[in-house]
C-alpha cells in the first residue's frame, strides 16, 4: 500500500517515453484517498466576524459540529447571537464578544478575548458585513461611503493583524467576498467595491504568508437569504431575490457553510489564494 506523507517538492529531473508509467516515477504520485471523517477540525479554535446569523451563524454551527471551539464577533444582535451560542453549544464550547468591529481598538479586544479563553487560533473567519442598495453613484454619501469600508474590510486588516501571532503553521484564513467583487452590482457599487478589495487581500496576504504555513483563501457567495437580505432591500425586490441566478433561488446559509469548512481543514491543503462560489451557477471566471 503507498504510504501518505508530506508532499515534497519535485527536484530532481526525469523523463519516460509516452504514455508514462506512474510506478516509475520519483516520487510515486500519492493517490491514495484522504481520509474524510467527521471531526474535521478537532481540537481547532475559530474565531468567526459576523458569526451571530445568517452565513456566519451556519459556518459557526458547522464547525461545532466537526470539533471546533468557537468565538463569534458580532455587533449588538444579542438575540441572534445567544441562539447560534446554543446552537454552537450542543457540540463544544462558544464565547460570544459584541461590540463594533470598525473600531481598531475592539477587533484586537475581540483577539484578545479568543485567546485569553481558548489559548490560541487556528482558524479566522473574516465575514461581517453590509450594505446600502443605491440607484446611483450621486446617492452614495460620504458618510456612507465611509462607513461601508469601515465595516465591510477594514476590519479584515485589524482582526487578522492581531491574530496572527496567535496562528501556527497550518492555521488557516478565510474570507467572505461576494459575486459582486467579481461581476460588479449597480445598485451597490460601493459595497461590491469593498468585496473586490477583499479578494485582493486575500490573494496578498496568501502569497505574504505562505512560508509561514499559514493558508488564506475566500468564499464569494451569490445570493443567499440572510438578515442582511431581510434588512437592505423593499419587499418587492426580497420576493424575488435570488430569482435571476441559474437555479432561479437564493441560497441557504447552510448550504454556503461547507464551503467554509473545505478551506478551513487539511481537505484544502494545496490552496491558497483561492476562491470558492457558491452562487447558484453564474459563472464568473473568478
Amino acid at each position: 500500500m503507498q504510504k501518505q506523507g508530506k508532499p515534497k517538492p519535485l527536484r530532481k529531473p526525469q523523463a519516460q517515453p509516452r504514455p508514462g508509467h506512474q510506478a516509475s516515477m520519483k516520487p510515486v504520485p500519492d493517490s491514495m484517498p484522504r481520509k474524510f471523517r467527521q471531526g474535521k477540525l478537532a481540537g481547532k479554535v475559530a474565531l468567526i466576524t459576523g458569526g451571530d446569523s445568517g452565513i456566519g451563524r451556519a459556518v459557526a454551527m458547522l464547525f461545532a459540529q466537526e470539533g471546533a471551539r468557537v468565538a463569534i464577533a458580532y455587533l449588538n444582535e444579542h438575540a441572534d447571537a445567544r441562539e447560534t451560542k446554543r446552537q454552537v453549544e450542543v457540540h463544544t464550547e462558544c464565547l460570544l464578544i459584541a461590540g463594533d468591529l470598525r473600531k481598531e481598538t475592539h477587533c484586537k479586544k475581540v483577539v484578545a478575548e479568543t485567546v485569553k479563553r481558548f489559548d490560541k487560533i487556528d482558524i479566522l473567519v473574516n465575514n461581517a458585513a453590509l450594505h446600502y442598495e443605491k440607484q446611483k453613484l450621486e446617492e452614495i454619501s460620504s458618510k456612507q461611503l465611509i462607513n461601508t469600508f469601515s465595516s465591510n474590510i477594514f476590519p479584515y486588516f485589524w482582526v487578522t493583524q492581531a491574530a496572527l501571532p496567535h496562528m501556527r503553521k497550518g492555521s488557516s484564513i478565510v474570507n467572505t467576498s461576494s459575486v459582486t467583487a467579481y461581476r460588479g452590482s449597480d445598485a451597490l457599487i460601493d459595497y461590491a467595491s469593498t468585496k473586490g478589495a477583499i479578494v485582493s487581500f486575500t490573494r496578498s496576504l496568501s502569497s505574504n504568508l505562505v512560508k509561514r504555513g499559514i493558508r488564506v483563501n475566500g468564499v464569494a457567495p451569490g445570493p443567499i437569504w440572510t438578515p442582511l437580505i431581510a434588512s437592505s432591500f423593499k419587499p418587492k425586490k426580497i420576493a424575488k431575490f435570488g430569482s435571476d441566478v441559474p437555479m432561479e433561488r437564493a441560497g441557504q446559509p447552510a448550504e454556503i457553510a461547507p464551503s467554509y469548512l473545505f478551506l478551513a481543514c487539511e481537505d484544502s491543503a494545496y490552496m491558497t489564494g483561492q476562491f470558492l462560489h457558491p452562487n447558484g451557477g453564474e459563472i464568473v471566471n473568478g
